[in-house]
Parts: structure tokens; sequence; C-alpha cells
């Protein structure tokens, strides 16, 4: 077997957290939720020496064009650098991540910034019918979160929680296996959150003057 160590490395990382829904404020995307993350110098990176910039983001409705070029120039990047915007369902940072992976190895990047950012809270609902009008009968607003990020395009109505009961059902899955791992999961994020692991990665955007503050005891891991 081939010991060789990957020469990819990760020299950095950002993350905003998970809040409750409406706790981002939407005046603030441009210049809060998505420069921080992607500011080179977390990295200690000057920002020209960045020529690739990889981000994932399902719910692009209302966006504008272009959604990762957007965030790489809040960040002070060059407009040279190459961005591109990743759609894949559910994995899309971490697809971003892989491609950026495989761009490095191959030669075609040298530093990149790779990752995901969507924002539930900014997703609009949407006037399917306006541009040909709504001329008869009852009309429906559609929801952008509902429609192009929970809903099963080929099994309308069908949110894509119901999938997990499919998936425990064909691998046997126990219900107790399921809480076990839960839980197992929980007390190891208590765990780095109190030891002040995810410190250094926290880019915060909240809705002013809301606080992150952790319920750990009382609801674990409720923000």
């Amino acid at each position: 077997m081939n010991q060789q160590l990957d020469p990819i490395v990760i020299v950095s990382a950002a993350r905003t957290p998970w809040v409750v829904f409406s706790a981002t404020d939407p005046r603030r995307r441009r210049t809060g939720r998505r420069r921080h993350p992607l500011d080179p110098e977390r990295a200690g990176l000057a920002a020209e020496a960045v020529d690739t910039v990889l981000m994932g983001c399902v719910l692009q409705a209302g966006q504008g064009q272009a959604p990762a070029r957007q965030a790489a120039l809040g960040a002070g990047l060059s407009q040279a650098v190459q961005c591109t915007t990743l759609n894949k369902m559910c994995g899309s940072g971490m697809q971003a991540l892989m491609l950026g992976h495989d761009q490095l190895l191959a030669g075609s990047s040298e530093v990149l910034v790779a990752g995901g950012m969507e924002s539930m809270s900014n997703a609009p609902y949407l006037l399917t019918r306006a541009r040909g009008g709504y001329r008869m009968g009852h009309g429906q607003v559609p929801d952008h979160m509902f429609l192009d990020g929970l809903e099963d395009a080929f099994e309308r109505g069908r949110l894509m929680g119901t999938f997990a009961e499919d998936c425990a059902q064909q691998y046997r899955f126990s219900r107790e296996e399921q809480d076990a791992y839960a839980l197992e999961s929980l007390h190891r994020a208590q765990q780095a959150i109190t030891e002040g692991r995810f410190a250094s990665a926290a880019s915060r955007s909240l809705r002013p003057p809301a606080k992150l503050t952790w319920a750990l005891r009382t609801r674990p891991l409720r923000c």
C-alpha cells in the first residue's frame, strides 16, 4: 500500500454558527456572512496568493449573479481570481472541498479557497407565475427554501428528512443505535466547545443585538 502523504493541506478553517431561524441579518449578508470566513489573512496569507475560489450554494435565488464571485470580492480578493459556484444538494460545500483538492493536486491552482454558504433566513418566496400573469384561480407563492432545498423534485411534497427513515430501514439501523450515535456526537461537540476548540474558526454574523450562547445543560447545542 502506498503510504505517501497527501501533499494538499488545509491551512485555515472558518465557519458561521447554526442559529435560530432569522437570527442572521439579510442586510449584512455581503459585508458580514460572506466576508470574514473567506478572508485569507485568517491563514496568514496575502490576498494576492489566492488564485481560485470554489463555493457551494444551493439556495441561490435572490443572491445575485455569481455568489462565489461576490464572496471573493467581498473578502478583498482580486477580480483575476477564478470563482465557481457549485450547487449539489446537501453537500455543495463538501463537494467544493473535494474539487479544490483535486484541482490543487492536478496543478491547476496553487492556493485555493473552498467552502459553502447558505442562509435559510434569506431564502425568498417565489412568484413563479408573475411573468405570465395570475389570470384566474388560486395562485401559490412557493417557498424557495422548500422548493429548491428541502423538497424532493421527483416526489413533490416529500421533504428530505423522510429519506433518513428509508436508510434506517434499508441498512437496519435501530432507533437505539441512532440515538447512541447522536448522543455521542453531542458529547463530543460539547467537549470541543467547552475546550474552545472551535473558537479560532468562529465567524459570526447575527442580527443585532443577538448574542450567541450555548445551552449545554438543558438544551444541548441549541443556539
